[in-house]
């Protein structure tokens, strides 16, 4: 009788994450980062924003490569629509945390992943942000997020999963809760 055990590999470096708890545990200073981004006005709605640095483990770091975001407006808003809506690329952060926290409890718990699909759809009333109706909020009215994964796991084991990302989802934390922005003209 064969008895090895099989590892889930979803590509998450779990023995790395955990040491990175650990050390940070014992070195809280060093678990302050500091995430930036630089954006530009190109024409428009259309704007571009780089994200290349950040300040974190006490000093500054920098990304293998610059990532570049475009934004802007759909046609029906008299836009050129040369990339998401800002509002949309908060659900893309939404999204992307969530399933990369799936991702990391996942291979923790030794459950193998297939696929994992989020679908988010979120509610806004555009008499908000035109002026139409002080009384109408800018924002989102509600975010809705499907998953549909696939999985070496129980339906429970995977709604478990879920559960445990959205505990830890730093975007989810900053969706729901009230975070404190600044905003000044240098």
């Amino acid at each position: 009788m064969d008895t090895r055990t099989v590892m889930a590999d979803n590509g998450v470096n779990v023995e790395a994450l955990l040491g990175a708890r650990e050390a940070l545990s014992q070195a809280p200073a060093a678990a302050r980062f500091n995430w930036r981004a630089s954006c530009e006005w190109v024409k428009g709605t259309h704007a571009r924003t780089t994200i290349d640095g950040f300040f974190g483990l006490g000093e500054e770091q920098r990304h293998k490569q610059m990532h570049r975001v475009e934004t802007d407006h759909p046609e029906l808003f008299a836009s050129e629509d040369h990339g998401a809506t800002p509002v949309e690329i908060v659900l893309a952060g939404l999204a992307g945390c969530l399933t990369a926290g799936i991702a990391a409890v996942a291979q923790n718990r030794n459950i193998q992943l297939r696929s994992v699909k989020a679908t988010l759809e979120a509610g806004m009333d555009l008499q908000g942000i035109l002026g139409i109706d002080s009384d109408v909020r800018n924002g989102f009215d509600g975010v809705k997020v499907t998953y549909t994964i696939d999985a070496d796991a129980s339906r429970e084991e995977i709604e478990a999963l879920v559960a445990q990302s959205q505990k830890r989802s730093a975007v989810f934390d900053i969706i729901t809760n009230p975070t404190d922005v600044s905003v000044m003209v240098a």
